[in-house]
C-alpha cells in the first residue's frame, strides 16, 4: 500500500504533467472553441488544487521530492518543495485560472487568430513554470527555464507580422543568449567547484568556493538570468508588448518575468546564501546596477504614451526591486524581495487586464486617448486605480508590505543611499501610474465619444476585478505569506 509521502511525491511531477496533458487535449479538440476553453479552465483549476495539496505535507514538516531522471551522473532532474518555490507555484497556478478566463473574453472579443495554438502554448508555459518552481537543483531549473523561453516564443509572435517576428527574435535571442552564454557557464562552474548544483538552505558555495570566484559566479548568474530584465538586457520585455494582452499578463505577472526574479532570489538564497553574498564585492555591483535600472526604467516609463509600453517599463523597474532585495543580503531585504514577487504579480496582472479591456471595449491604446474613460468603463478604471496604488506601495494594498520590508532591508544593511533610491522611485511610480487614472476620472469625455457604459466582455471584467480585490486582501492577510517565506530569511 502506498504511504502518504509516496502519494505526495507523485503530486510533484503531476504539477508539470497536468498542464502538458492539457496542452495535448486542447490540440485534440482545437476545432471546438467551447471544448478547448473548457479544457483550459479545468486544467488550470486542477493544477491549482494539486499545488495546494502539496502545501499540506510541507506544513507538517514533510519535504516531498522525486527524481525524474539522471541524464548525467550526479546531475539528476529533481523536483523538491521548499518555501519560496511553493509560494511561487501557488501564485502562478492561481493566477492562471483568472488569466485563462480573461483570455476567453479577450480572444473572442477581438476575434484573434490562432487561438488553439495560443491556449496550447499557454499550457506549456505553465507546465514549464511549475518545473522551475519545484526544481531541486540548478540543472533542473535550467532545463525548465529554457522550455519556458521556447514555449512562450509563439505567444510573442502570435500575430505573425513583421513587427511581432522582429520582437520574437529580440525576445528569444536575449533570453536564450544570456541563459546559454552566462547562466549555463555559471552552473557548470558551480558544479565543478562545489561538486553539486543542489539548492540547499544557507547556500552551497560558502566554504567550498573562494570569494574571488564566487564574485564572478554572481555576475554570471545575475546577467545569465535574462528574464529578470536587469539593464541592459531588458530590451526583450518592451519588445514583447506586440503580443496580445493576455500574453503580456502572462509575461509580466504569471510566468516569464516572475520566473526571472524567482530564479534570482532562489540562486541568492540557496546557491550563494546570505552570509556568503555579504562577503562578495560583486554583490554591491549588482545592487547598484539594479538601483539604476529601478530609476532609469521609471523615467522611461513616464515618457511612454502607449499604455502597454508604459506598463512594460514599469515592470522592468518593479523587477529591479526584487534584485535589490536579494542583493541587500539581509533578512528584511530577502523578505521584501519575496513579498514583491507576489504583490507585484497581483498588481501588474490587474493593470494589464485593464489595458486589454480598454482595447477590447474602446479600441484605445494610448494614454492620451483615455480622457473621461472612467465614466464609460468604471469597473475597469477603478480596478486599474487599485492595481496602480498597490504597485506604488500605498496601504491598505498588498504592495505596501513589500515596499516596507525593502526600506527596512536597506536600513538593516546600512545602505541609506538605497533608502533615497526607493523613495524617489516610489514618487516616480505615482507619476507614471496615476496619470491614466487622473485622465480617466477627472477629464471630460471628448465631444465625439459615446456616452453610457461600454465595458469589455464579462469574462474579461470579472478577472480584473478579482485580481484588484486580491491586492486588497493581500494587505490584510500578508501575515500568512510572511510566515510562509520566513524560513528563507533564516537560511532554512
Amino acid at each position: 500500500m502506498m504511504d502518504i509521502d509516496s502519494l505526495y511525491a507523485l503530486l510533484l511531477p503531476a504539477t508539470v504533467a497536468i498542464p502538458l496533458l492539457g496542452a495535448v487535449l486542447i490540440a485534440v479538440v482545437g476545432d471546438s472553441p467551447n471544448q478547448r476553453e473548457t479544457i483550459t479552465l479545468v486544467t488550470a483549476g486542477t493544477l491549482f488544487i494539486t499545488v495546494l495539496a502539496l502545501a499540506f505535507p510541507f506544513q507538517l514538516g514533510s519535504v516531498p521530492h522525486v527524481t525524474l531522471a539522471v541524464p548525467i551522473p550526479a546531475l539528476p532532474i529533481l523536483l523538491r518543495i521548499e518555501p519560496l518555490g511553493l509560494t511561487f507555484a501557488c501564485v502562478a497556478s492561481g493566477l492562471w485560472i483568472l488569466n485563462s478566463l480573461y483570455s476567453i473574453g479577450y480572444m473572442r472579443g477581438n476575434k484573434e487568430p490562432h487561438q488553439t495554438r495560443f491556449y496550447i502554448c499557454f499550457a506549456l508555459a505553465l507546465g514549464s513554470t511549475m518545473g522551475v518552481a519545484f526544481a531541486g537543483n540548478m540543472f533542473t531549473l535550467f532545463i525548465f527555464y529554457e522550455m519556458l523561453s521556447l514555449s512562450t516564443y509563439p505567444l510573442v509572435t502570435h500575430h505573425q507580422d513583421a513587427e511581432s517576428r522582429r520582437a520574437g527574435r529580440t525576445y528569444l535571442g536575449l533570453l536564450m543568449g544570456t541563459s546559454i552564454g552566462l547562466m549555463l557557464l555559471a552552473m557548470m562552474l558551480t558544479w565543478a567547484t562545489a561538486g553539486t548544483t543542489e539548492f540547499k538552505p544557507g547556500g552551497i558555495l560558502n566554504g567550498r568556493v573562494p570569494e574571488s570566484i564566487g564574485a564572478i559566479l554572481l555576475l554570471l548568474y545575475m546577467y545569465g538570468i535574462g528574464k529578470a530584465a536587469i539593464m541592459p538586457v531588458h530590451r526583450w520585455l518592451p519588445a514583447a508588448m506586440v503580443a496580445p494582452t493576455p500574453v503580456s499578463a502572462l509575461l509580466h505577472a504569471v510566468a516569464v518575468v516572475k520566473t526571472g526574479v524567482f530564479t534570482v532570489l532562489k540562486v541568492s538564497v540557496y546557491i550563494f546564501g546570505v552570509d556568503y553574498l555579504n562577503r562578495l564585492w560583486s554583490t554591491d555591483v549588482i545592487l547598484y546596477i539594479a538601483a539604476f535600472s529601478l530609476l532609469a526604467a521609471s523615467i522611461v516609463a513616464m515618457r511612454q504614451d502607449n499604455l502597454k509600453r508604459r506598463l512594460a517599463y514599469s515592470t522592468v523597474s518593479q523587477l529591479a526591486y526584487v534584485v535589490v532585495g536579494a542583493m541587500l543580503a539581509s533578512s528584511a531585504g530577502v523578505m521584501g524581495a519575496g513579498l514583491q514577487i507576489v504583490m507585484h504579480a497581483f498588481g501588474k496582472i490587474t493593470l494589464f487586464f485593464c489595458a486589454g479591456a480598454i482595447y477590447t471595449a474602446a479600441h484605445k491604446t494610448l494614454i492620451s486617448q483615455m480622457d473621461g474613460l472612467g465614466r464609460t468603463m468604471p469597473w475597469t478604471m477603478t480596478a486599474f486605480a487599485v492595481g496602480a496604488l498597490s504597485v506604488i506601495g500605498l496601504p491598505p494594498l498588498g504592495g505596501s508590505w513589500a515596499k516596507f520590508f525593502l526600506f527596512l532591508g536597506a536600513v538593516e544593511a546600512d545602505k541609506l543611499v538605497l533608502v533615497a533610491v526607493l523613495s524617489v522611485s516610489t514618487l516616480l511610480n505615482v507619476f507614471y501610474l496615476l496619470g491614466p487614472v487622473l485622465r480617466a476620472f477627472f477629464r471630460p469625455l471628448p465631444a465625439d465619444a459615446p456616452t453610457g457604459r461600454h465595458e469589455a466582455p464579462v469574462a474579461s471584467v470579472v478577472p480584473l476585478c478579482l485580481t484588484a480585490f486580491g491586492c486588497l486582501l493581500l494587505f490584510f492577510f500578508a501575515g500568512s505569506l510572511y510566515d510562509a517565506l520566513l524560513p528563507i530569511t533564516e537560511g532554512k
